[in-house]
């Protein structure tokens, strides 16, 4: 994906759009215990559960919390050591008290977290600097710094910035697991061939060639392009029922990213 308004149409076409232009949702299936419940969970009693599925969201979605920090006019630096400490606070369980069940979003919660951190715990957190402690998270320091670099120069608030990477962050999570379910099935080439045209009905004029191109037959392409799209609709959904509490939540955080990433 290689714009914002591309992610847009992602969640356009799969049916995510907001009531005031007339889009439709339609209801999870079901609705699992999420990570984010089992955070919660955590929160109020020890659990390595609730320890697990913290690390795994964390390590899923810390680039829209450096963005926030380095928007904030960080250097790449601190922004990195800044968001090594908060990660370290908060899978230390310092921060977990501070989670709302009523209010039980993830994406909220850990920005809030994160502008308590940075008010209140940094000074506390400098033993954690390079060489002085141990980094929580493990990324790519250079390539993390790359990614912010790449930002379209704009005037975003570091919260404006923090809710559209959240947004694309989670598209993108959505696309690997698409894709490695359609590896997982020997059926890579298909995802690659249809991927750049999930969003948006751009094979009207164009099934002859790719199903030519993978030897199968137009209308088992339009098939397998209807197949790919369902899929990704119930991924996405899946995904974002594992940042809020409840099903009731789901569509309302779905209006919120498709927001977030218009705006």
């Amino acid at each position: 994906m290689s714009s914002f308004r591309a992610e847009f149409a992602v969640m356009e076409s799969m049916g995510v759009r907001d009531q005031e232009n007339g889009f439709q949702y339609t209801q999870a299936r079901e609705f699992r215990t999420t990570h984010w419940s089992a955070v919660l969970l955590a929160g109020r009693a020890a659990s390595p559960e609730g320890d697990r599925a913290l690390e795994e969201l964390c390590r899923t979605y810390w680039y829209p919390l450096y963005a926030y920090v380095r928007r904030q006019g960080r250097s790449a630096e601190d922004a990195q050591d800044l968001t090594q400490g908060f990660f370290a606070r908060l899978l230390e369980r310092k921060h977990l008290s501070l989670a709302d069940p009523q209010r039980g979003r993830f994406r909220t919660f850990l920005l809030s977290s994160l502008k308590n951190f940075l008010i209140t715990e940094w000074e506390k957190s400098r033993t954690l600097k390079r060489g002085g402690g141990h980094a929580f998270l493990s990324w790519d320091e250079q390539n993390a710094e790359n990614r912010y670099l790449a930002e379209p120069v704009d005037d975003l608030t570091p919260e404006r910035i923090y809710e559209k990477r959240w947004a694309v962050t989670l598209l993108e999570q959505v696309m690997t697991r698409l894709r490695e379910q359609y590896a997982a099935n020997g059926k890579s080439q298909l995802f690659d061939a249809l991927k750049p045209h999930v969003w948006a009905d751009t094979l009207a004029d164009g099934y002859d060639s790719i199903a030519a191109q993978l030897g199968m037959s137009d209308g088992a392409l339009r098939v397998a392009m209807h197949r790919l799209r369902e899929s990704f609709r119930e991924l996405l959904r899946a995904e974002v029922a594992c940042t809020v509490e409840s099903p009731a939540e789901v569509d309302e955080e779905l209006r919120h990213l498709v927001a977030s990433l218009r705006n």
